[in-house]
């Protein structure tokens, strides 16, 4: 399951960061396309074929609604869930597309092939949400926001953790000021989380490469 982490850590220098978890997974050093991985020594993902993806944790950056409830601008619980909703509905499709795209086939039940995937999307930052305001009006901002993924990889026979990653990301800044859309918001969230699914997919293309080349 996946348990609370301190997204803190990661303004720390990664020389700070201890070799160790608690699970016993070392750091991946130098990793370019994400923040921060701890890794089984000695693991690999060579064996898995398809991938069963849990349906993502959603949660926002503290206080999100209190700073947002301004003027005319009132977030209520109803409006988060809602945004929580589309989030996991978003990651479920972007992920699930890439994979399929990689030959990846997405599975229901444990299996030898099967890897699981756990994720969370945490410090979920919506500078604009799109929520009923009382009157008009328009919000404009240079960036929609940012969001922070912590994944967890496990072989589905034996639910041994094979690695676990967190990797904060923000929305490009402009540079000028736009006006906020839900079509806006949406756009941003991809552009979010497409490079973690592609991330994701080339490590599995990468082991099965690297299988492939050590039988030739």
């Amino acid at each position: 399951m996946i348990c609370a982490v301190p997204v803190s850590s990661i303004a720390k220098s990664k020389n700070e960061l201890p070799e160790y978890t608690v699970e016993g997974l070392k750091r991946i050093p130098d990793t370019k396309d994400i923040a921060v991985v701890y890794a089984e020594p000695g693991a690999t993902l060579e064996q898995y074929k398809r991938v069963f993806l849990f349906e993502a944790a959603v949660a926002f950056k503290k206080n999100w609604q209190r700073d947002q409830s301004r003027g005319l601008t009132r977030v209520s619980s109803r409006d988060m869930e809602r945004i929580k909703n589309e989030i996991k509905k978003m990651f479920e499709e972007i992920f699930t597309e890439e994979l399929q795209k990689g030959g990846y086939e997405m599975a229901t039940e444990r299996a030898e092939d099967v890897l699981i995937v756990r994720p969370a999307i945490i410090d979920l930052n919506i500078n604009a949400p799109d929520v009923m305001s009382s009157g008009m009006s328009q919000t404009y901002t240079t960036t929609a926001g940012s969001m922070t993924l912590y994944l967890e990889l496990y072989d589905s026979e034996t639910d041994d953790l094979l690695a676990k990653a967190i990797d904060p990301t923000y929305d490009r800044n402009s540079g000028y000021m736009q006006w906020a859309t839900s079509v806006s918001n949406r756009a941003a969230a991809r552009r979010m989380m497409k490079p973690w699914a592609e991330v994701l997919r080339k490590g599995l293309d990468e082991a099965h490469a690297a299988t492939k080349k050590k039988e030739e």
